[in-house]
């Protein structure tokens, strides 16, 4: 089901360290990536969520699938907001939409979509979301309780 754009607005802070720069002081692009899945994790612990603990419930989230988009350059000693909006929330995965930008003028570095499973610890089979965890995103994100059959 698709999400109404989220009313509840959700941004990670980070700062861009020199690990994360390429030889001309540029972030390297695969670093973006990074920084979205704090943000991802970060979201969850906001709601209330920490992965070691849904670890220990038999529940992993995974990348199913990635797109981003990069508009800008990140530079060294940078601070970036990372936000993490679920748009699409279905029987056992989550589409979030994500968007860096430089804190200090809210310019657009990079966005993506990332399609997140929810899989079962050992086996790594789809399991559904948790009642609670689906009831959490669906109230920040607008999303309803209907749930859909795919990953």
């Amino acid at each position: 089901m698709r999400a109404q754009n989220g009313d509840q607005s959700f941004a990670h802070r980070c700062r861009v360290y020199y690990e994360d720069t390429d030889a001309g002081g540029i972030v390297y692009y695969v670093n973006y990536l990074k920084f979205m899945e704090r943000a991802r994790t970060e979201r969850l612990r906001e709601l209330g969520f920490a992965q070691s603990q849904l670890a220990g419930e038999d529940l992993l989230f995974v990348v199913h699938s990635s797109e981003a988009r990069y508009h800008a350059p990140a530079r060294l000693d940078d601070e970036l907001l990372v936000s993490a909006e679920v748009i699409e929330l279905n029987r056992a995965s989550l589409r979030f939409k994500q968007q860096v930008r430089r804190a200090t003028d809210a310019t657009l570095l990079c966005e993506g979509q990332f399609l997140v499973a929810c899989v079962r610890t050992n086996s790594l089979k789809p399991r559904a979301i948790p009642e609670t965890l689906r009831a959490a995103f669906a109230a920040v994100s607008g999303a309803g309780q209907q749930s859909k059959q795919e990953i």
